[in-house]
């Protein structure tokens, strides 16, 4: 298992081209599960997610923002959001955990995923808001754009020993 898990952390890539083919509900119910297992401070878990598979809406979400034309494509998309109400220090750090647990197991599952990001900017913030009829206390951290690849991209590695101080700077 552990080596396996560390194959499919090199695995997740950005995928950005998807078939036709739907996610089915067992696999979003199995993608958030995943998000939710992640860590959050004071186990506050201020995430909340809009799980979108209605087209008229994900067009409506491609449109609204600048790098989400794959939406466009795409059969599932899930926003990570932070409920202001139950976590106000700390909601992007969790729900950034929620999400990478959510982008390791759409790879897991066989599925591709892309990160777009929503929070801190302000413009997609409204319209993303607008969209998904988020109340002003619930800010949508990103839009997770998922489908079945259409593209394929060899697992790697991005380490790089000059990022990497031991004891001191």
């Amino acid at each position: 298992m552990g080596r396996e898990f560390i194959q499919t952390i090199f695995a997740r890539r950005s995928i950005r081209k998807y078939t036709d083919r739907p996610v089915s509900k067992e696999d979003i119910r199995t993608l958030l599960e995943a998000a939710m297992a992640a860590p959050s401070a004071s186990n506050r878990k201020p995430w909340r997610f809009i799980v979108v598979t209605e087209r008229r809406t994900l067009d409506a979400l491609a449109e609204a923002h600048p790098y989400g034309k794959m939406l466009y494509e795409a059969p599932l998309c899930i926003s990570v959001c932070g409920d202001l109400t139950e976590m106000e220090q700390f909601w992007v750090q969790d729900c950034s955990a929620a999400t990478e647990n959510l982008l390791l197991a759409a790879t897991a599952l066989g599925l591709g995923a892309v990160w777009l990001g929503v929070y801190p900017n302000q413009e997609r913030v409204a319209a993303v808001r607008a969209i998904l009829g988020l109340p002003e206390t619930v800010t949508p951290l990103n839009l997770i754009s998922i489908g079945y690849p259409a593209e394929e991209k060899e697992p790697r590695t991005q380490y790089d020993e000059s990022r990497v101080h031991w004891e001191h700077w």
